[in-house]
């Protein structure tokens, strides 16, 4: 077993830093923002709706997780923040605008990862010059990052944001009976990740997403995923 190399830990850390922040903290404000459109402004009035990643920050979610998958081999990446507080009874039509408020993360996240990729790509172009290099490695965290946390939200899991789009569009009898599964969501998660059904699942999603990005900022894909 090899020894524990704190100074590429460190530099690991510091790359990733800026990037997971801005993933989930973006999509956080991103739900409260939707939420006020639409009639909610829970979110607003508890001062949420802020790019300020204090505001967002939860210890285990936002720093503990983050730096346990750091550690972990296989590239997957995730964590969370303290969800923003959304009142689904105060949106003018709960039912249809609750689609609206969860898919409004999962689409931060998304044009996020395409920032991340103009990024890239303006690094691979900057090739030689000092900022370069850091600019690649963080760009590339921040498209895997928001990949990840895009595809995972997406899932049909309550209290997922594809959970919550998934109640949205069925039938109320149906909308309820998907709806008792959200007390057991956290675990069913785990232990998908345990049996690593969840990057079995999640892997080829994220494969896909790196290369509709790679085709737009016309990079390869390869050259997206994190090299460090």
């Amino acid at each position: 077993m090899g020894s524990f190399d704190i100074a590429h830990f460190i530099q690991t850390v510091c790359i990733w830093a800026l990037p997971v922040l801005f993933a989930i903290t973006v999509h956080e404000a991103a739900h409260g923002y939707v939420a006020r459109h639409f009639g909610d402004d829970t979110a607003w009035k508890m001062g949420r709706i802020s790019l300020n990643p204090l505001k967002h920050i939860d210890l285990v979610g936002t720093i503990l997780l983050p730096l346990i998958f750091l550690l972990l081999p296989g590239g997957l990446m995730f964590g969370y923040a303290k969800p923003v507080p959304v009142n689904f009874g105060r949106l003018r039509n709960p039912k249809r605008d609750m689609l609206w408020v969860a898919a409004a993360g999962p689409a931060a996240n998304f044009v996020m990862a395409f920032i991340w990729g103009g990024l890239a790509a303006l690094a691979l172009q900057m090739a030689g010059n000092y900022f370069a290099l850091p600019l690649l490695y963080m760009s590339q965290a921040g498209v895997l990052i928001n990949l990840s946390l895009m595809m995972l939200n997406l899932l049909p899991l309550p209290p997922l944001d594809g959970g919550r789009i998934l109640v949205s569009l069925l039938p109320y009898k149906q909308a309820v009976a998907v709806s008792k599964i959200e007390p057991y969501g956290f675990f069913i998660l785990i232990a998908l990740l345990y049996l690593k059904v969840l990057g079995a699942v999640l892997t080829p999603m994220i494969i896909f997403g790196l290369v509709v990005i790679g085709t737009v900022v016309q990079v390869p894909w390869q050259h997206l995923l994190p090299q460090f």
